[in-house]
């Protein structure tokens, strides 16, 4: 056990039980929406790993402590004290914790704390990658490298559509991370079922997605697994309408100077505006459809051992 870790004890009972746990990521909650809708989402998420036979694990940092379950109060807190929680990356752990501070996990982090409490399934939105114009700034996401190193398996709607995907792709399969889709060979992009590339393999249930990562598992080959799976057709947006936003809302980030740790943020907050709304109401429906499917899967990879 590690020494900054605590599990929350619905957890450990579970996991001591070798019952299928999901962790669930914090920036969504302090970054990603508004106070309440952040703390509205982050339960309902909660409850819908519940309702496909999982138990959920939100996973953050607070006072310095690495937490793996949090209690109401606590998704709380977060909503509550949004942006003012560090976004916390893999860089940023030893200060963050040594300093007894708040962070928000991103999908790297979560990795890292999942993977240290032996969670294997983790559901998000949508994970980082290569940004656009990267050639020149070496916008890379923590993300990939992370998938390279740790095994946990991420269930998502794809890569970000802020992003350049075709190069995302590029260096996941220089990592050696196995990129599937969920019932469909085209990788989605967060708010749209498709992007024109192509995913490694297409698999077409939660039992052959646990089967894949249980054999990877027991080969011991290091590093995780990127399960695309696309957001429901009701809620996609039209590629061509959201994409044309995308691209103001980068060559504005691009004018005022944002680049890092705050791109992701900016560009989502501008493109919830512009489209007045919709695609914050895309963004949760997403996560809701991943949290049912990534919940499916470690029920499906527990009772493989």
């Amino acid at each position: 056990m590690n020494q900054y870790l605590d599990i929350a004890p619905e957890v450990r009972k579970a996991l001591d039980e070798g019952k299928p746990v999901v962790a669930l990521e914090s920036t969504i909650i302090s970054h990603g929406m508004p106070y309440p809708q952040n703390v509205e989402t982050a339960l309902n998420v909660e409850r819908i790993v519940r309702e496909n036979g999982a138990v959920p694990a939100t996973i953050a940092i607070l006072g310095g402590r690495l937490k793996a379950g949090l209690a109401r109060e606590e998704i709380e807190h977060l909503g509550k004290a949004g942006y003012a929680v560090t976004k916390v990356s893999r860089r940023d752990l030893p200060v963050v914790v040594s300093r007894g501070m708040d962070g928000a996990t991103t999908v790297a982090t979560t990795m890292i704390i999942a993977a240290m409490a032996g969670i294997r399934v983790f559901a998000t939105g949508g994970v980082g990658g290569v940004h656009r114009g990267a050639e020149t700034t070496m916008d890379i996401s923590a993300d990939l490298e992370e998938l390279a190193m740790t095994p946990v398996m991420v269930v998502c709607a794809g890569a970000k559509s802020i992003l350049d995907l075709g190069l995302t792709l590029e260096y996941l399969e220089t990592k050696g991370v196995p990129v599937i889709g969920y019932q469909t060979e085209e990788l989605p992009a967060f708010y749209t079922r498709t992007s024109g590339f192509k995913v490694d393999y297409r698999l077409d249930t939660p039992e052959e997605l646990a089967a894949a990562f249980h054999v990877k598992g027991e080969m011991g080959l290091r590093g995780g697994m990127l399960v695309t799976n696309p957001i429901p057709e009701e809620y996609s947006m039209d590629p061509a309408e959201i994409n044309g936003v995308i691209a103001r809302a980068v060559e504005e980030a691009r004018a005022l100077g944002i680049h890092g740790k705050q791109t992701t943020p900016f560009l989502l907050a501008k493109i919830k505006d512009i489209t007045g709304g919709d695609s914050l109401a895309a963004n949760i429906q997403l996560v809701y459809n991943n949290a049912a499917l990534a919940a499916r899967t470690a029920a499906a990879l527990s009772a493989l051992g």
